[in-house]
């Protein structure tokens, strides 16, 4: 992967054929800052082979940690972290990922104290840190705030607290539960986060021998113990990334097929695209987006314009708001789409409006879609995952060719996107200045 490089993208041409799902990558981040908990050794199956896992995986690496691919797939890791040196967390490293900020309650329980450089991860607007420090705080932990960096010191070790989140922030869910699992006594957490990605943690932990209560729900009993085991965990499939092939099909005309997608916990993304007039179908445990689509704008009662709005879970995902936007510029009617969560994700829209799109942005949450508006190829920079996406679908159902820039943004969360795509028939190529 290299910062050099682009994809050029020829676009208005139907797709067809199966695409695999890779493991969650929202999953999977914080599952590796769990294996720091234990010395047994742990196995974790379908991981995506992904930018932000690479780098997440050279983290631990740098920390002391044992961490092998299997020499037979290489979506299976072998993890050791025998020894730990909280010393060592390398500041570039860190930088450059959102989920490094779960590796803070690991690294404490092993090794008493641990300075963490300020994460990195897409710039979608304001993350602040507060639920996980204000948290780790009533647990005993102490916080010194440093030029780009917090050090963090836990003298008598990690304790149970009653706690109530200030905001359901996943990864400060992610990061509290770990802290509980091992701390003295027992911890209630209210207000947690309870997305799919939290809840497949929290059955990892289980199988390693924690105690958590409530699992999928907003409020957590955590019972702790004094040590953790190992154990072998597979990373569910990614649930934005079949929102995200969704979307790819209907905007594009395709059928297309998703593999062992059907079980996924996707109800709400279905019911989103249906407000586009966008169906699915389920064939045994795939799922399949026909060619022939409605694909016109369901109103609200009395004809009134609909809304589209991303929530914590089990509302929509935030993650999906840029891609439900770009397949609504391919469906007729008027849709309001309101991103409540971060006031910088509906940035670039200005690159669809210049591809032909008819949107209004009312203000940083919210834009008004005019559909149907045919697309026509530009040349386009991808500012995060999500957006990036986004644009290589709006690049693909477009008349003529896009190049589109920044591409590592993407390959941070799909995995060999460029290859998948080909393999259904998308005329695209990484190409390299």
């Amino acid at each position: 992967m290299s910062i050099d490089e682009k994809f050029r993208v020829e676009g208005g041409h139907p797709l067809s054929g199966t695409v695999p799902v890779s493991g969650n990558k929202n999953e999977a981040l914080p599952v590796l800052s769990a294996c720091l908990l234990t010395t047994a050794p742990m196995t974790l199956r379908n991981m995506p082979l992904i930018g932000d896992v690479l780098v997440m995986g050279d983290l631990l690496r740098k920390a002391g940690v044992q961490v092998e691919t299997d020499a037979h797939d290489t979506h299976v890791w072998h993890i050791t972290a025998g020894t730990l040196d909280a010393g060592d967390v390398d500041a570039e490293l860190f930088r450059k990922i959102r989920a490094s900020i779960t590796l803070a309650a690991p690294l404490l329980h092993r090794c008493g104290k641990v300075t963490l450089p300020i994460p990195g991860g897409d710039k979608i607007g304001k993350r602040r840190l507060d639920t996980h420090l204000l948290a780790l705080q009533e647990m005993g932990v102490e916080i010194f705030e440093e030029e780009h960096a917090y050090l963090l010191r836990c003298r008598d070790g990690l304790r149970g607290a009653d706690l109530w989140l200030d905001e359901a922030s996943v990864t400060g869910t992610e990061n509290i539960i770990m802290a509980a699992v091992c701390a003295r006594g027992t911890t209630s957490i209210y207000n947690a986060a309870c997305e799919p990605h939290v809840q497949q943690l929290c059955h990892c932990l289980n199988a390693m021998g924690a105690r958590i209560e409530g699992i999928g729900t907003n409020r957590l009993l955590i019972h702790g113990v004094a040590e953790l085991g190992g154990t072998a965990h597979t990373i569910a499939p990614d649930f934005i990334e079949i929102g995200s092939f969704i979307g790819l099909a209907a905007a594009t005309g395709s059928t297309l097929t998703i593999a062992a997608a059907a079980q996924a916990p996707i109800r709400i993304i279905l019911k989103a695209f249906a407000r586009l007039g966008i169906e699915t179908q389920v064939d045994g445990a795939h799922l399949v987006v026909p060619a022939t689509q409605a694909r016109r704008i369901v109103t609200d009662f009395r004809g009134a314009i609909p809304k589209i709005e991303s929530a914590i879970w089990p509302g929509v995902p935030a993650d999906l708001i840029s891609i439900l936007l770009v397949a609504a510029t391919q469906c007729h009617g008027t849709v309001l789409i309101h991103e409540k969560l971060y006031e910088s994700r509906l940035f670039f829209v200005d690159r669809l409006v210049g591809m032909g799109a008819r949107i209004v942005l009312c203000d940083p949450h919210r834009a008004l879609v005019v559909g149907h508006a045919p697309l026509h190829g530009d040349y386009l920079t991808s500012p995060d995952i999500r957006a990036g996406v986004a644009l290589l679908i709006a690049a693909l159902c477009a008349k003529g060719t896009s190049v589109i820039d920044n591409i590592q943004m993407i390959d941070r969360g799909y995995e060999n996107i460029d290859g998948r795509l080909r393999a259904l028939g998308a005329r695209i190529t990484r190409i390299t200045d």
